[in-house]
């Protein structure tokens, strides 16, 4: 009798990737409620006046630390769980963002705003393993099932960034550090799963050292690739639009209503609680161009974070959470694409690139954010918004012509 190993469910796969994207989402979603109530503080403390810099640009730093982080794993992650697979890479990630937070309870507890910030950036780099994540489905699943598990899993990191506002809002009664010591708890959790779930890679390991897959196999390689310089130069705006969002509604709220964590947990809650409920369903199949359906929605996502600069303080509240159901068709429709379109260069590689590309956005909207919020933090709102809407435009544009280019090879004799 001749035993082969069977290979790993779909099912299983699946539901691992999407706790994963779930268990690190919890973590990173953790300080946006906590952060600004303090950092917007009329008291004076260690960390919002460290170096007798403006509490803004200090609230600033604290949030593009994170995605430096994140720029720096997503690029690296990806690629280097394509040289050792996905497990390894997974297991150490999980733990070293554990670790991360466990900081980062010291920091608040400390009071430094030094040791903040490099748990920050520990944190951030950890969690960049959403892209091996990604890479584990891509690699796995082909048609409507690889596009209903990346809606799934995007899904799982709505859900997580639901679930971290809400444990912030229920523990904070507890201790400031309550929520993170939660976390670690969590995303060792995660580490074990990763262990017992997803399977060791087949076949002999690439000859390539780890040095080697850092220098020259990272994913900003792939942007000698044309089509692929394009999709960083579309994608940047775009996320450009979504992190100045992300940053400073929260900001918005403390200032328009006066909104304490508590409120800010409850408000972005109910944002991704809108996000998971959409990306239930962003995986159905369309005969549309997948270009043109994401500038479609692109394009109302724009006008949502345009609707939080410019409307009446309860016209943006409503904007802030109906801005969840286009911004999960997007990010639904365009990992799906990427992966049929790009696969061949691999797939850490490539979901790496588009991790790296929103964290390049994260970084850039946190540095113009902390100058523009000391004239009005509407400013930052409305230039996200005018980002976004040009990635629409442009996105349009090029899935057009491509469109044309294959309707007139097709009509060729």
């Amino acid at each position: 009798m001749t035993i082969t190993n069977k290979p790993p469910s779909h099912a299983l796969l699946i539901f691992t990737a999407c706790l994963i994207g779930l268990f690190a989402t919890v973590g990173a979603a953790l300080p946006y409620p906590i952060l600004p109530p303090l950092f917007a503080a009329d008291a004076p403390n260690n960390l919002n006046h460290f170096l007798g810099l403006h509490p803004k640009l200090l609230f600033g730093l604290a949030l593009a630390i994170n995605p430096v982080g994140l720029l720096i794993g997503s690029a690296l992650l990806g690629p280097l769980s394509d040289r050792y697979g996905r497990r390894p890479v997974l297991v150490i990630t999980a733990l070293g963002a554990a670790l991360g937070h466990a900081l980062t309870a010291w920091a608040l507890i400390l009071q430094s705003y030094p040791l903040l910030i490099v748990a920050r950036f520990a944190t951030g780099l950890m969690e960049g393993n959403g892209s091996v994540a990604r890479a584990m489905l891509a690699e796995t699943l082909q048609g409507e099932q690889r596009a209903r598990a990346m809606s799934w899993l995007n899904g799982a990191f709505y859900l997580g960034w639901l679930a971290g506002p809400l444990l912030a809002g229920v523990t904070l009664h507890w201790g400031i550090t309550t929520p993170f010591w939660v976390a670690v708890t969590v995303l060792t959790g995660t580490a074990v799963l990763s262990a017992v779930a997803v399977p060791r890679r087949s076949g002999p390991p690439l000859a390539s050292a780890w040095w080697h897959v850092v220098r020259h196999q990272h994913s900003l390689k792939l942007l000698t690739h044309p089509e692929l310089r394009t999709l960083f130069i579309v994608h940047l705006a775009y996320t450009c639009g979504v992190n100045a969002f992300y940053e400073f509604y929260p900001l918005w709220l403390v200032e328009q209503w006066q909104f304490d964590a508590r409120a800010i947990a409850w408000t972005t809650a109910a944002l991704c609680a809108v996000m998971t409920a959409a990306s239930l369903i962003t995986g159905r199949p369309s005969a549309s161009e997948p270009r043109l359906r994401a500038a479609h929605f692109g394009l109302l996502a724009a006008l949502c974070v345009a609707a939080v600069g410019l409307g009446t303080p309860p016209v943006g509240l409503i904007a802030i959470v109906a801005f969840g159901v286009p911004n999960a068709y997007y990010n639904a429709i365009m990992p799906t694409w990427c992966a049929e379109r790009f696969g061949h260069l691999g797939q850490g590689a490539v979901m790496g690139l588009l991790g790296t590309t929103f964290c390049f956005a994260n970084i850039f909207m946190a540095v113009v954010g902390a100058g523009l919020t000391l004239i009005d933090t509407r400013l930052i709102l409305l230039v996200g918004a005018g980002l976004s809407a040009w990635a629409a435009w442009r996105l349009r544009r090029w899935g057009q012509v491509n469109g044309a280019s294959a309707t007139a090879i097709q009509s060729t004799p």
